[in-house]
């Protein structure tokens, strides 16, 4: 049996741990307290993995751990920019509807077909939580409204990729880089 304290597993529950931090200082609207706590809590999310795979640490619970603390992590961000930058999401209103909604159903699709909640770590939900978290820390900088736009674009397409994994080959490693490869391997 793996051990369940792990760096990895510990940087994963760091996510969570500060998360109230990060809200708190969004809320007094401290942005560069902001901007230095989220690059340092926002990079776990790189380093647990890395560590977990060069160290042969890799858990399940490690992997459901790091999907739960994305899952509050990442979607925090759209508060953190709604209470920091509430002009850049202001014409995105319903594309983060259509957004949250098509989340909200590939949790319902994986909790029929799995009997759990899911998240995968496709490719492109990797490659977008780093975008997001590259796009709060621009944000800082700039006014980001288009790329939040493209990024939500290809959640949505994330996700409704997700939802035809679920539908077609029920639970798989969450780790599944996409669709084509597992329409390749059948």
């Amino acid at each position: 049996m793996k051990r369940i304290v792990t760096v990895p597993n510990v940087l994963s529950l760091s996510r969570l741990v500060f998360l109230p931090l990060l809200i708190g200082l969004a809320y007094q609207e401290r942005r560069t307290a902001f901007l230095i706590a989220f690059i340092l809590i926002g990079s776990t999310d790189f380093f647990d993995g890395l560590i977990a795979r060069r160290f042969n640490q890799v858990s399940d619970i490690g992997k459901q751990l790091d999907s739960f603390a994305d899952i509050f992590f990442y979607v925090s961000v759209a508060w953190f920019i709604h209470r920091l930058h509430p002009e850049m999401l202001q014409p995105l209103t319903v594309l983060l509807y259509v957004f949250f909604g098509i989340l909200a159903l590939s949790f319902i699709v994986s909790s029929v077909t799995c009997k759990k909640p899911i998240m995968m770590h496709t490719f492109l939900l990797k490659m977008n939580g780093v975008l997001v978290y590259l796009l709060v820390i621009a944000a800082h900088f700039t006014d980001v409204t288009v790329a939040i736009a493209m990024i939500l674009g290809i959640y949505i397409i994330a996700f409704i990729e997700e939802i035809i994994i679920f539908i077609r080959y029920g639970e798989v490693d969450p780790d599944t880089p996409s669709l084509l490869t597992l329409l390749k391997k059948s």
